[in-house]
């Protein structure tokens, strides 16, 4: 058990030292708070030794990647100076704002590459903590305008990941409900399972009032709880208190403290030491047997890449050029799967490749085909200006019928509007091919020219289809234009209409029933005088007559 915290760490650096600190979500503990909550204070009681920077508006630029580790002797090392022991952490401060200021500038901007220290101390439990900016709703100086949507960016990458512990330090002396850590922690970890509270300056709370509900995790409760700490003042900061001095001092205010000398015993900065150290522990072993699968997972992706290039020889040009084929090929099978809708990847967000465009055709065209404008009022208008100007002077002696050439001219006018919505149906296919032609060549993204050239070849063909697709649309509906065909079946004029209509009155009459029952009937055959009873049925067109009802 002992060995899990330091096998996390070396972890850690093999991963900062590669650049790939984002492929594994490693167990670890991330200190979140507010400018000025005591962040710092907590990090250097736990270490007992002033190591951190200090100052106004964001002192904490980058994240610190803490490994407290538990040694006879005392001193610090930087992954960044490796070999090199610091024994004086004066010089830790200087190294830590020198780096900062070597990645992020001068004008208090932030990033997300973390530093890595480690100091061995016989004072410190085993322990590895990232330290992150204080969120800030200010810009100071030459800070970019949208610093808090940085700082908060950056903090949620950290504490969103699982098997990340949250660490949400808040002053005693605010209303714990606007907490800017617990906010954040709450986002991520709505049950309150990975968030550890910590509740600083509770010296400085006003007379007559304590946190000992918080402390007693009844307010907000968290699955991990709540622990008091006592930090030191600024004015202590300045006057170089001793931090031994300070401990003993946090140690006397517990004990002392009315509402909080019953449970002293789980106050203070050693007792917070002690359960995270617990916590990260347990923790790791937790999320040992899914880390560990995860890690062998890759470790088989990356042997069977490394088993891909085993023969390769950069020299040899019948290697390059086999590579290159068989990455334009897998680009034109990427191609063709996405649009047929067999690919190995299955977009679960949105709609694209084959499945858009079909949607395109089958949803969006039938939509811009119904929301043409019409304006009934204006085609009547139209229609009686067109006829009136066909007959000219003859207008009042000939109008019993409407002349072909006014009728040809109205829906000519009509199918004229189909080049709009056609025209941009083609855009949005084409669109959408060009969007499917940069999903495929991100397989290429490793060789950037050849990914460049082939989205610009593949994407010039397309636009030279384009032009020629929407010629041959426009052709097609000047075909339409060009001839009304009256004689066709589906085209309905006065004496097919007359004649439908007809038929639909003649079938509706024929099969209307006008009166049935029982019909005697005398003097039938031989049987003079005789009469005999029938079943009849009487329709517009016929009588008929049966043995019974049946």
């Amino acid at each position: 058990m002992e060995g899990l915290i330091p096998l996390v760490n070396r972890l850690q650096d093999a991963f900062a030292a590669l650049g790939q600190s984002c492929l594994l979500d490693l167990p670890q503990i991330a200190v979140v708070g507010g400018q000025s909550a005591g962040k710092s204070s907590v990090l250097e009681n736990c270490v007992s030794r002033d190591f951190l920077p200090r100052g106004s508006g964001i002192v904490t630029r980058r994240p610190l990647v803490l490994q407290l580790i538990t040694a006879k002797t005392e001193y610090a090392e930087f992954l960044h100076c490796k070999g090199k022991k610091f024994t004086d952490f004066d010089e830790v401060r200087q190294e830590i704002e020198v780096e900062t200021d070597r990645i992020t500038g001068m004008n208090k901007g932030i990033s997300s590459i973390p530093i890595n220290l480690r100091i061995y101390s016989p004072h410190v439990l085993s322990l590895t903590l990232i330290d992150l900016p204080g969120i800030t709703k200010v810009p100071v100086g030459d800070q970019p305008p949208d610093i808090e949507q940085q700082i908060r960016d950056m903090i949620m990458q950290f504490i969103s990941r699982e098997n990340c512990l949250i660490l949400a330090v808040t002053p005693a002396n605010t209303d714990l409900a606007n907490s800017d850590a617990l906010k954040l922690a709450k986002e991520v970890d709505p049950q309150g399972l990975r968030t550890i509270g910590v509740i600083t300056k509770l010296d400085l709370m006003d007379e007559g009032t304590d946190a000992r509900e918080i402390l007693e995790n009844k307010l907000l409760p968290l699955r991990r709880g709540y622990i008091g700490v006592v930090n030191r003042s600024q004015k202590d900061i300045d006057g170089k208190k001793d931090i031994k001095a300070a401990l003993l001092a946090e140690r006397k205010f517990f004990l002392s403290h009315s509402a909080y000398r019953h449970m002293a015993d789980r106050m203070g900065t050693p007792y917070l030491q002690k359960v995270l150290n617990q916590q990260l522990t347990n923790h790791i072993r937790d999320t040992l047997p899914a880390f560990r699968s995860k890690l062998q997972g890759q470790l088989l992706s990356i042997e069977h890449e490394v088993e891909v290039y085993k023969n390769f020889r950069p020299e040899d040009p019948t290697r390059k050029t086999k590579a290159l084929l068989q990455m334009v090929q897998q680009f034109s099978v990427d191609f063709e799967k996405r649009i047929e809708g067999s690919g190995d990847q299955v977009d679960t967000l949105e709609l694209s490749g084959g499945a858009k465009i079909n949607r395109i055709f089958h949803e969006r065209f039938p939509f811009e085909l119904v929301k043409m404008e019409f304006n009934e009022k204006e085609l009547r208008r139209e229609i009686s200006y067109a006829i009136k100007n066909i007959h000219g002077i003859r207008q009042v002696l000939s109008c019993l019928f409407t002349p072909d050439m006014a009728f040809e001219a109205i829906v000519k006018k009509q199918i004229v509007k189909l080049k709009g919505p056609c025209l941009k149906s083609v855009d949005l296919v084409m669109q959408e091919l060009i969007n499917t032609v940069k999903k495929c060549t991100k397989k290429l993204a490793t060789y950037p020219r050849l990914c460049e050239e082939t989205e610009r070849i593949v994407a010039g063909y397309i636009r030279e289809r384009e032009e020629k697709t929407k010629d041959q649309v426009l052709l097609l509906i000047d075909i339409q234009v060009s001839y009304i065909n009256t004689n066709h079946e589906d085209f309905i004029g006065f004496a097919t209409a007359q004649q439908r209509s007809s038929q639909v009155n003649k079938s509706a009459v024929g099969n209307q029933v006008i009166r049935k029952g029982w019909l005697t009937i005398n003097n039938i055959g031989i049987m003079k005088g005789g009469s005999k009873e029938y079943w009849f049925v009487l329709t517009a067109e016929s009588l008929s007559w049966y043995k019974d009802d049946e």
